[in-house]
């Protein structure tokens, strides 16, 4: 056992690990562009963007150059009573970016956090204006993160099982991507038997529940209704934020726009932790007041981090390339292509893509912990490319500097899974 092993064994809890069974752990050495580098000498195509952050790929000189030159300038400086160069470009060009509606930005951590933000927002807007409200809307099998209001969010998970009882009240009703008639049905009669704060939801696709998706259309119709009854909308962009759904953003695709949206992940480009929570000047205004009760008393120790902001702002810059955007249209359009193969070829898969997101289900929906997930997990292991199946569902979600050639690698593994792991 190598020195790492033996140092992470003694030491280390890993995240979404049961650590009885965590013996196989594979020490990463280095990174560059879609390849991880092992200790022992192989190299893993990275299929999944290291959990759907590294929206540029590894080692990017460009990011790093950057945030190294704002470290040796201001690397961290307290963000309460004060400010600093990077977040304020941040913020001027994010909000250049976003929906029409949204106006202002607030800072945290990462995406659970921003999601916190955001119900925290919602809540207390409703506290400020003197109106009384009595839950939240969310869709079963959404996840929205690990802290507790983003847990009671994603309340049916069974990851969270054991805090169950200490959640918040939240009215679950059938997710669109499963059930949209439904769906509707279930939200037209809470809106019209209570007084929800807001409704959160995953735009388009549905990450953690298994890469469910369902169409622009379906989700304007949600967000109409809500906005009827005065329900402020919450769009959880943390994993479909940043092109991964073709556009900016997945709100962009939709006639109805958020009142509040959470922001993560690609939004540093994978180099470093960073969480936006961005609203409407009518929710920020709800909090300007005399009274300092009306304050938003939300804030964590590297909020507006200067090194997190030059990281976003230089991830921005490559978004905005012409190549970059390039190579998002050639990943939707060799999806696409893929997908049609996959569905003339095999007959019990289940096959989605919204834009540079491709997943293949296996069968009828399965339990996250059902055996395959692990079976699937180590074949492609095998196959030198890191996947992480969500149960009996792979999906493909790469960086943007993914070559045809590398996508082309890793379809022939999903070819080879199909033929081993489909149903017959």
């Amino acid at each position: 056992m190598s020195l790492i092993k033996q140092l992470d064994q003694q030491y280390i809890w890993h995240p979404f690990t049961q650590m009885s069974k965590a013996d196989n752990l594979i020490p990463i050495t280095k990174a560059k562009d879609c390849t991880l580098f092992t200790e022992d000498g192989r190299k893993l195509l990275d299929a999944v963007s290291s959990w759907w952050v590294n929206a540029h790929g590894h080692g990017n000189e460009y990011i790093a150059k950057k945030m190294y030159e704002q470290m040796c300038q201001l690397e961290h400086v307290i963000f309460a009573g004060f400010t600093h160069q990077p977040a304020a470009q941040l913020g001027k060009r994010l909000v250049g970016h976003l929906p029409s509606s949204q106006k202002k930005i607030f800072f945290s951590d990462n995406g659970s956090t921003a999601v916190e933000v955001a119900i925290k927002m919602a809540i207390q807007y409703f506290h400020n204006i003197g109106e009384t409200r009595d839950s939240i809307i969310a869709f079963e099998k959404g996840y929205h993160g690990d802290t507790f209001g983003a847990m009671s969010a994603g309340g049916s998970s069974e990851f969270f099982t054991a805090f169950n009882r200490f959640q918040f009240p939240i009215h679950q009703i059938a997710n669109p991507a499963e059930n949209s008639v439904k769906c509707l049905k279930e939200l037209k009669h809470v809106l019209a038997t209570k007084k929800p704060v807001a409704i959160i939801y995953e735009p388009l696709v549905m990450g953690s529940g298994g890469m469910l998706m369902y169409a622009p259309d379906v989700l304007n119709e949600i967000l109409s209704l809500c906005k009827q009854h005065n329900v402020l909308c919450i769009a959880d962009e943390v994993m479909t934020g940043f092109f991964r759904t073709g556009t900016w953003f997945a709100s962009d695709q939709m006639e109805i726009k958020p009142d509040l949206m959470c922001l993560s992940k690609c939004l540093t480009g994978g180099f470093i932790p960073m969480g936006i929570t961005t609203c409407s000047q009518e929710i920020f205004d709800a909090f300007l007041s005399d009274d300092h009760s009306n304050t938003l008393f939300h804030g964590h120790s590297y909020t507006g981090n200067p090194t997190g902001c030059a990281a976003a702002l230089a991830s921005l810059d490559l978004y905005e390339l012409p190549e970059t955007q390039a190579n998002i249209k050639n990943i939707v359009t060799l999806h696409k292509q893929f997908a049609e193969k996959l569905n003339n070829t095999f007959t019990h898969i289940n096959t989605r893509q919204t834009g540079c997101i491709l997943a293949i289900s296996f069968g009828a929906e399965s339990d996250y912990f059902a055996n395959m997930r692990d079976a699937l997990y180590d074949f492609f292991l095998a196959e030198n490319i890191l996947m992480r199946p969500l149960g009996n569902v792979i999906y493909i979600l790469p960086p943007f500097c993914i070559t045809t050639s590398e996508l082309n690698s890793i379809y022939k593994a999903i070819t080879k899974a199909c033929i081993k792991f489909a149903p017959k």
